[in-house]
């Protein structure tokens, strides 16, 4: 039975929203240019593909699924996501304790019983190793399951490439062979050849993961025996969700209070930045560490309200992202303000007042179309500080649930596990790479987005 929970709602609806809005702009001229502009960079092409990747992982994990009969009790039946059913050996594969990546055996010694009876310090072998390899192999046996998800990418690469070739060609009335020759090649407008160039190394990789997988605990398991791969994986959604429902969360209020501020002046602009100013002055981390206690305390008063713990879970990730929503709303009107007072004394503008055109009518089709660059350009800039601002809330436990998986949990566990001996580094570095993909993708992508929708950058690059 299908399980939708908030968050996986809206995350779908953001997603429309993102269609929504591509295809009315690809039937404006004034916004078709700028975009064409961000196509043709190599850099955002190259960033759009990696982006794409972690889309695609956190939309998996937004389809939630319950598994078996539903039996009595308020957290009977285990809800899944689709992912949880592609990553089933990572999930299953569940060890002791702590085992290094590409481990045989665990990471500390325990005292077994030998063959003589006698007791015995040494390494157990892990429990979902691979049968029949040892040390002597591993390397060899690691290197043919490598070769094989390289050709698994390559393959599934051979696909992507045939589709986008056949889909151009339809849309140009040209042959699929010379379309096809022509991706590879590049001479066009768009550099096709990073396009591809960035999906056969995106596949690959994913080729070689899906081959290691099932028989290796490719980046080691945490003190409680659970694949660091997986959790790392499980947290893509976390992240994605902190930054893109905290900016629907945050736009309504910016767009709205920063134009009317800007527009109507007077006690209107005064009332506006005397809440904005008021609440700027209040510390966030309080602000948000008080509104998830209250949530707490509201939790664990009304158990019965929640028929599992990926509810509750969900739940206070929701919360989260009202709470930073509503904190950080006020740098978004503060620019929306500024602009709309620089375009009230245009002369078009003025024309239109006297005309006789209703308010609301200048601001629709006057106002906000020439002040959604600012928009689009904040919204891609605050995407990666959302993502870090979850990893140092989890960090100091005022973030997500912690039954949730979420890169800011794994760090506040690996801060333990670092001091520990011997060291145990690798779920602190899985999390780093993980979030340094994500974010360095949506950095480079808003750089080419901020250059190719701000006017200033456009006439200074003519």
């Amino acid at each position: 039975m299908m399980v939708v929970l908030w968050t996986d709602a809206l995350l779908w609806l953001v997603f429309a929203l993102g269609l929504g809005y591509g295809l009315y702009a690809a039937r404006r001229p004034h916004l078709r240019a700028p975009w064409r502009r961000v196509v043709r960079s190599r850099t955002a092409l190259a960033a759009a593909v990696v982006l794409a990747a972690y889309a695609v992982v956190g939309l998996l994990d937004s389809i939630h699924l319950r598994a078996g009969p539903r039996d009595q009790g308020p957290y009977a039946g285990e809800v899944v996501s689709l992912l949880d059913r592609l990553l089933t050996p990572l999930r299953v594969h569940q060890e002791k304790t702590y085992a290094a990546p590409f481990a045989l055996h665990l990471y500390a010694r325990e005292t077994v019983q030998g063959p003589d009876g006698r007791p015995l310090r040494t390494w157990p072998r892990l429990r979902w190793a691979p049968e029949g390899v040892d040390e002597a192999h591993k390397a060899g046996h690691i290197l043919r399951l490598a070769l094989k998800g390289v050709l698994w990418g390559l393959m599934a690469w051979l696909a992507f490439w045939g589709l986008l070739a056949a889909a151009l060609a339809r849309v140009r009335r040209a042959t699929f062979g010379g379309t096809a020759r022509r991706l590879v090649r590049g001479g066009d407008p768009v550099p096709w050849p990073t396009l591809l160039g960035t999906a056969a190394l995106v596949l690959v990789v994913a080729g070689v993961l899906a081959a290691w997988a099932p028989h290796y605990h490719v980046l080691g398991t945490d003190k409680v025996g659970e694949d660091v791969l997986y959790q790392a994986l499980k947290s893509v959604r976390t992240g994605i969700v902190i930054g893109t429902l905290t900016t629907l969360v945050m736009l309504p209020a910016a767009i709205l209070l920063g134009i009317a501020a800007g527009y109507f002046r007077g006690w209107v602009d005064d009332v506006i930045q005397y809440v904005y100013t008021t609440l700027s002055s209040i510390p966030g981390v309080l602000l948000i560490a008080a509104a998830v206690l209250m949530l707490q305390i509201y939790m664990s008063n009304h158990p019965g309200e929640f028929d599992s713990l990926v509810r509750r879970a969900d739940l206070r990730l929701l919360f989260l992202c009202l709470i930073l929503g509503i904190t950080s709303w006020t740098t978004l009107c503060r620019l929306l303000r500024g602009e709309t007072l620089k375009l009230r004394d245009q002369d078009y503008v003025q024309a239109a007042h006297a005309f006789g055109v209703a308010h609301f009518t200048i601001i629709a089709r006057h106002i906000l179309p020439n002040v959604l660059h600012i928009v689009l350009i904040t919204l891609v800039l605050d995407f990666s500080g959302l993502v870090l601002a979850e990893a140092v809330l989890s960090y100091v436990n005022i973030g997500v649930d912690p039954t949730m998986n979420s890169w800011g949990n794994m760090i506040n566990g690996a801060r333990l596990e670092l001091a520990r001996e011997p060291m145990v580094w690798w779920s602190l570095a899985a999390a780093f790479l993980f979030m340094f993909g994500l974010v360095l993708a949506a950095n480079l992508l808003s750089d080419v987005v901020q250059a190719a929708f701000d006017p200033r950058t456009r006439g200074a690059r003519r």
